[in-house]
């Protein structure tokens, strides 16, 4: 019988040569164009909403407005008599996440609280991401909802205009969808059989339960280290602990950090010269379809543009922060919470856990 592997051991290979060289392998998407037709579809959808809205009386809602559009890249693979369901519902949830923590934070409720609730809110978009196959981008992009409400507002009618503002890109992201959606090609399988949900409650428990504590134990590290914006390492958390086994979680960790780090430098420079609202929204949008062209061959390459585009997102919703500030600051939450990812997920490993490493680092070229 196999020697058991111990967590010790499994850090070890996690951390070994073989392990870093896979993380940055390069493979082709499968159906690449659906990838690029959805990130053309949301750059649009944000271009519409965040454009109208940024000339009507309400243009400090604009980071509400873009979040609802971005609902326009779930169900880039679904049946297409499902995509405007899945569209609609990840609008819904983005309103959800905004109009919940924008409550949580006018109520007065301590920012370790709200860690505490945006790290549930994560692992709750896990579930149903997963229960309802709605595809990339995933939970993240719910929680990054959910961190924008947690700018205190000033009134339960701010509370209100955050979640119309919310709707209203959703609304847009819908019918762009809807109107290009003769574009997709090659759509998803329509699974004639699908596990009941209680069977995928039971199966996805782990996960809930280790992204759950993982993100909140990163958001609050960083909290007590006094940086600005711990929601950051909370999802970095959250991004390495949505792997489905010890490996993925190393890869999709330090693949975050990399592009991170490289996508940093970028928005550091872009921000450094201070761009305005309609120069922003252009290199937003160039972002989001950028992302969506590279993603898929590799996450870290992905990351190079999604940083930029959360931090431009980041900018623009707040014109009086000193954006090129908020670089470094996201390079050192997202390591802490990469780093607390990993840290967590071996020490809640099971021993079939480890034993799937094992075979797939001794089964490495």
């Amino acid at each position: 019988m196999n020697k058991p592997v111990r967590r010790r051991d499994a850090a070890r290979m996690l951390m070994s040569r073989k392990q870093m060289s896979a993380s940055l392998r390069v493979a082709r998407p499968p159906l690449w164009g659906n990838s690029i037709l959805a990130g053309v579809q949301a750059g649009l959808a944000v271009a519409l909403a965040v454009g109208l809205v940024a000339v009507s009386p309400w243009s400090n809602l604009i980071g509400a407005a873009s979040l609802g559009a971005m609902a326009a890249l779930f169900g880039r693979f679904a049946p297409k008599r499902r995509r405007s369901i899945i569209v609609s519902y990840a609008a819904l949830c983005m309103m959800v996440s905004i109009g919940s923590m924008s409550l949580a934070s006018f109520f007065g409720l301590p920012m370790p609280v709200l860690l505490v609730l945006l790290s549930v809110l994560g692992a709750v978009y896990f579930l149903i991401c997963m229960i309802l196959r709605f595809g990339p981008p995933g939970a993240l992009i719910f929680m990054f909802a959910g961190m924008a409400g947690m700018h205190a507002p000033s009134s339960l009618t701010e509370v209100g205009l955050r979640v119309a503002a919310t709707v209203f890109g959703g609304i847009v992201a819908v019918v762009v969808c809807a109107a290009t959606e003769f574009l997709r090609k090659g759509e998803g399988p329509n699974p004639q059989s699908v596990p009941s949900v209680r069977n995928q409650l039971a199966q996805f428990a782990p996960a809930f339960l280790r992204i759950s504590v993982g993100s909140a134990i990163a958001g609050l590290i960083a909290y007590s280290m006094g940086q600005a914006h711990p929601g950051w390492a909370a999802m970095g958390a959250t991004a390495a602990l949505q792997g489905v086994h010890l490996h993925t979680t190393y890869h999709r960790a330090l693949q975050r950090v990399a592009g991170t780090v490289v996508g940093s430098v970028v928005i550091w420079m872009i921000l450094s010269q201070e761009p305005n609202i309609w120069m922003g929204l252009a290199i937003l949008v160039a972002l989001q379809i950028v992302t969506e062209i590279v993603i898929g061959f590799n996450y870290a390459l992905g990351q190079v543009f999604v940083t930029p585009m959360a931090l431009m997102m980041t900018y623009l919703s707040n014109p009086g922060s000193s954006g090129a500030t908020m670089a470094p600051e996201r390079v050192l939450d997202t390591v802490l919470g990469a780093a607390i990812g990993i840290l967590i997920a071996v020490i809640i490993s099971t021993r079939k856990d480890r034993s799937q490493l094992h075979s797939n680092h001794t089964g490495q070229a």
